[in-house]
């Protein structure tokens, strides 16, 4: 199955490499090099029914989606042709891609266009005002070139979302516009000190060298001495100003800077607490890290930092030109000719080096993955003696990284040599033309002499137009990603109806429930389930069965395909999210803690808890035991994740934890797993005297930890249950639950 234009169209192919139930792999050859391509066929398939997730990469041209198992393959590669298709056809409304050779030859018609125009009009206009003119038309067809081009690019999304097609820089500014406008303001006066300073020096050369000025002599000061301490002064009080207004600017855009940062951040982090967990799951914590951090910094760093250049080289060309236009017009146009030319090589490196930015984000944050989980696994490695397979791995991954940022590096170091090669021969033109002029005696040297250094001013800070595209390009690449993360749906905890958790009884049901993970075959077919109130309810099984996922569903952290979750039979889609989560509590397999105290592991959640209500738990949960032993106690800190505890110890505090929440409904997801028999055996006993007058499901695969359930069911790897009842019922059935008791307690054969 592919999709391939012919002759006098670019070629469109789009290849699957992969094709398994629920997800796909493409080759789409049209998106790469192009981003916003490949965001509007992101926005294309999510809204195509039966879609849950797409991502198209436009540095690799390959397309990822996820989609609902009940769509099969064919039904599903044909949504993803119709998107490729309709979002191509909608740039002419033919289908039709602009090469690059169609645009390098509306580039040299423009030139020509330009050469012609400026051979007629040098007929009856002066040639100094050609040359100008040619400068300034090339200069305004290359930006309406590169205008079109993106509102071609822009054509192709369908239904783009609202922050796409608003600027990106009131995108980041966001509600600090009033602080933006005074910083900007600010650096517009700033600047214009700063060209008042350069021509008042110049004053200040040109009566030193000349002697008295016959226009300071008109306003009343005669004699060089005066003239000199007249203009030295001022130039003292502009430099003052200058000061004052460059401080203030400063202080302003890094001000505004954090502002946007912090306000980003508020804005992101709740948003990713609120993810789906399907999303939170398909992504790596260091690629989510990096958005809320680096990506986030980046932000504030283009607004601190390149927004000022971009401001003080746009007021210099906006005062330049009518300055000269007046008062030297025959050296206007060496003074303007970088213009042209570094607005077409920004622009072009504008569109070469924005996939290599996004190809670079992405080596960085797989190298940076790998050494995280690396670190975090250091035990593992070092049991297998795999110290040298990680190190080869990571320098795989560290060459990578290395080789896209010096691809990166090559081109930005390039456009900036280019960009400062042209301004130092655009100052020699000046010196050469206009010292001609001054002998000549067509330019007066009292106009020439202070004019010479605002171009000189102006044209040093052209190289750093190369930073600014740098920085613009790796703020929008990390708009992008911020923006793509706060698209993602999240759960709502307000939504639906309010739930008493005080008047809760603890009944659940799965009413034929059917759920599957993306991509994956089904783990539970039509499963039904009775979980009674006030009663011990364990679940067994072997491993892949859906004992987690059970669990999942019960939280709402999954949605069942068909079939229903009931509390005290309410829907639990129904439910508020919060107080449905309120209402129960889960201990997970595996336990996480947080950088903190002890007791501040256990009250995580009851934050209010007092310490007496910590340390009871604590004791219920096994937990004192070694608590008692360490210097500190309860206010002992563990470290990152309780590295410094062992799995048992870390699980019984994950159990101390939901003992403090005092849920009526309490789910143990082999919450005891790696706590030693003994143990185990004094948090049974706790166990069941916290679930007199509670719901307890108790998920396990030791089933000792089981064995005084209410009911238990055995599922089988269909996810359905093979058999259920007491553990007497189950031995005396002598099935599935009968061979694992007698193979876990030594009595098989």
């Amino acid at each position: 199955m592919s999709l391939t234009k012919g002759r006098g169209h670019e070629k469109l192919s789009a290849r699957p490499r992969s094709v398994i139930p629920g997800r796909q792999r493409w080759d789409i050859g049209v998106v790469r090099g192009r981003p916003r391509l490949a965001a509007a066929l992101e926005t294309s398939l999510r809204a195509a029914p039966g879609v849950l997730a797409a991502h198209a990469n436009p540095v690799t041209g390959r397309l990822l989606i996820h989609h609902d198992p009940c769509l099969t393959g064919e039904e599903a590669g044909r949504t993803v042709l119709k998107a490729v298709a309709g979002a191509v056809r909608e740039i002419t409304g033919s289908g039709q891609v602009t090469t690059a050779g169609q645009a390098k030859t509306d580039g040299g018609l423009a030139l020509i266009a330009v050469g012609a125009s400026a051979t007629v009009v040098a007929v009856a206009v002066p040639a100094s005002l050609v040359g100008l003119g040619a400068v300034l038309g090339t200069t305004a067809i290359i930006i309406r070139s590169a205008w079109r081009k993106s509102k071609r690019a822009a054509s192709l999304e369908p239904s783009p979302p609202k922050w796409a097609r608003q600027p990106p820089l009131l995108t980041i500014v966001g509600r600090h516009r009033k602080r933006f406008y005074l910083a900007s303001a600010l650096s517009v006066l700033g600047q214009l000190m700063d060209m008042l300073l350069v021509l008042v020096i110049g004053w200040i050369v040109l009566v030193l060298v000349r002697g008295e000025s016959a226009a300071l002599i008109s306003v009343g000061l005669a004699g060089a001495t005066t003239q000199i301490w007249v203009l030295a002064g001022a130039a003292a009080l502009v430099c003052l100003g200058l000061a004052a207004l460059s401080y203030t600017a400063g202080i302003q855009w890094r001000a505004l800077a954090h502002d946007v940062r912090h306000e980003w951040r508020d804005r992101l982090y709740p948003h990713v607490q609120r993810l789906e967990l399907r999303y939170l799951e398909d992504e790596r914590t260091t690629r989510m890290a990096r958005l809320l951090t680096d990506d986030i910094n980046q932000l504030g760093t283009f607004l601190s930092s390149s927004a000022h250049e971009v401001l003080t080289l746009t007021t210099s060309f906006l005062v330049l030109v009518p300055v000269f236009l007046v008062f030297a017009p025959q050296i206007a146009w060496v003074a303007f000719l970088p213009v042209p030319i570094v607005t077409w090589l920004s622009f072009r490196h504008h569109d070469k080096v924005g996939p290599d930015y996004v190809d670079v984000a992405e080596k960085e944050s797989a190298l940076n993955s790998r050494l995280t989980d690396n670190l975090a696994a250091t035990a593992t490695v070092k049991s297998f003696s795999a110290e040298n397979h990680e190190i080869q791995r990571v320098r795989a991954l560290s060459e990578r990284y290395r080789d896209s940022g010096k691809r990166l590096d090559r081109g930005a170091v390039s456009y900036t040599e280019t960009v400062r090669v042209s301004a130092t021969v655009s100052l020699a033109g000046i010196l050469l033309l206009g010292g001609r002029a001054v002998l000549a005696e067509t330019l007066r040297f009292e106009i020439f002499n202070p004019l010479v250094g605002l171009p000189q001013q102006v044209l040093w800070k052209l190289p750093n137009l190369g930073n600014v595209v740098d920085g613009y390009q790796q703020t929008a690449a990390a708009l992008h990603r911020v923006r793509y993360l706060e698209d993602l749906p999240t759960e709502s905890g307000t939504r639906g109806h309010r739930l008493d958790v005080a008047q809760v009884k603890g009944e659940m049901v799965l009413e034929n429930v059917t759920f599957a993970y993306p991509g994956r075959a089904p783990v539970l077919r039509g499963l039904t389930m009775h979980i009674a109130p006030k009663k011990v309810t364990g679940i067994v099984g072997v491993t892949g069965s859906g004992k987690t996922t059970i669990a999942k569903l019960m939280m709402r952290f999954q949605r069942p395909e068909s079939g229903r979750v009931l509390l005290d039979g309410q829907d639990v889609t129904g439910i508020r999210l919060r107080d449905l989560r309120r209402a129960i509590g889960f201990v997970a397999q595996d336990a996480f803690l947080f950088d903190g105290t002890i007791a501040d592991n256990i009250r995580y959640g009851s934050f209010q808890a007092s310490h007496r209500r910590v340390v009871d738990a604590a004791r219920m949960a096994a937990v004192d035991e070694f608590v008692e032993t360490l210097p500190s106690k309860y206010a002992t800190k563990i470290g990152e994740r309780g590295v410094s505890l062992s799995g048992g110890q870390k699980q019984r505090i994950s159990l101390a934890r939901a003992f403090v929440k005092d849920a009526p409904i309490v789910v143990l997801d082999e919450a005891t797993s790696a706590v030693d028999n003994e143990t185990e055996s004094a948090i049974q006993h706790a166990l069941r005297d916290f679930a007199r007058d509670r719901t307890l499901v108790v998920i396990a695969h030791r089933l000792s930890t089981i064995r005084h359930a209410d009911h238990i069911y055995v599922l089988g790897a269909d996810g359905v249950p093979a058999e259920e009842g007491t553990h007497e019922e189950l031995l005396r059935l002598g099935g599935v639950y009968a061979s694992l008791w007698r193979l876990q307690v030594g009595e098989a054969g």
